[in-house]
C-alpha cells in the first residue's frame, strides 16, 4: 500500500576468495545500505590487547606478530591454511568473538533506523548461517577468474591460490543455496548495474516478503 512503511531487510552477502564482495559491498553502501563487514571485524577482534590476539599468539606462537605487535596476518595465514587442524584452531579462537561483535552492528544498525543492512561474510555457507538472514546474495565470479584475482591481489603463486580457495566451499557449490546471484566476472560496469538493479528490486518488494530470486540470474539460467 502507498506509503507503507517498509520493514528492515537484513540480508547475507557472501561469494568466494577474490570474487568480488567488497566491490559489491561498496556499491551497495553507496545506495544506503549498511555494511558490516565480518572481515574487518576479524580485524577489530585481533588488535592489541584484545584477548583473541593472546590465544594466537598461545597458540601459534610470537612469530605471527610483527615488530610492532600487531598480527601479522600474512604469516599466520602461511601457518593456518597449510593445515586443516591448524585452520579449525584458528577459527576456534577467532569465530565467537567475531560473531559476537557482528551481532552487536547489526543490532545497532536494526535500532538506528537502517531498512538494508547487508552482512558481508566469507564462510556464511560453510557456517551453516543462511537461516539468520532475509535471503543470501551471492557474488559469483568463475574459479578461474577467482584464481587469477587472488594471485594478483595476495601476490601468491598458483600453488599458494589454489590452496586458499581450496580452504573454502568452491564458488559452485554455494550457488544453489543462494536466494540471489550477481555474477562479478565481467566489467565494473555490468556489476554496478547488477547491484543497482538487485537492490530496486528487493527494497521495492520489501513488504512481500523476499522472492526466491529476483536479483542477478545464476550464471548459465
Amino acid at each position: 500500500m502507498s506509503g507503507a512503511r517498509r520493514r528492515p531487510r537484513l540480508i547475507g552477502l557472501t561469494g568466494g576468495l577474490a570474487s568480488g564482495k567488497s566491490s559489491v559491498a561498496a556499491r551497495l553502501a553507496e545506495r544506503g545500505a549498511t555494511v558490516v563487514d565480518a572481515d574487518q571485524l576479524a580485524r577489530e577482534v585481533v588488535e592489541p590487547g584484545e584477548p583473541a590476539l593472546a590465544a594466537i599468539v598461545d597458540a601459534f606462537g610470537g612469530a605471527v606478530l610483527g615488530a610492532d605487535g600487531r598480527l601479522d596476518r600474512r604469516r599466520l595465514g602461511a601457518v593456518a591454511f597449510a593445515n586443516a587442524q591448524l585452520r579449525a584452531r584458528l577459527e576456534a579462537i577467532t569465530h565467537p568473538p567475531i560473531r559476537a561483535l557482528g551481532a552487536a552492528r547489526v543490532a545497532e544498525a536494526l535500532a538506528g533506523g537502517s531498512f538494508l543492512v547487508v552482512y558481508d561474510i566469507p564462510l556464511l555457507f560453510e557456517g551453516h548461517r543462511e537461516a539468520e538472514f532475509d535471503g543470501v546474495l551471492l557474488v559469483y565470479a568463475a574459479p578461474a577468474v577467482q584464481r587469477a584475482r587472488l594471485q594478483l591481489r595476495d601476490g601468491l603463486d598458483d600453488s599458494q591460490a589454489r590452496q586458499r580457495l581450496a580452504a573454502q566451499w568452491p564458488i559452485d557449490r554455494k550457488l544453489p543455496l543462494a536466494t540471489w546471484v550477481i555474477d562479478n566476472s565481467g566489467t565494473r560496469t555490468a556489476t554496478r548495474l547488477a547491484v543497482a538493479r538487485w537492490r530496486r528490486q528487493v527494497m521495492g518488494t520489501a513488504d512481500a516478503g523476499v522472492p526466491a530470486a529476483v536479483g542477478g540470474r545464476r550464471p548459465g539460467d
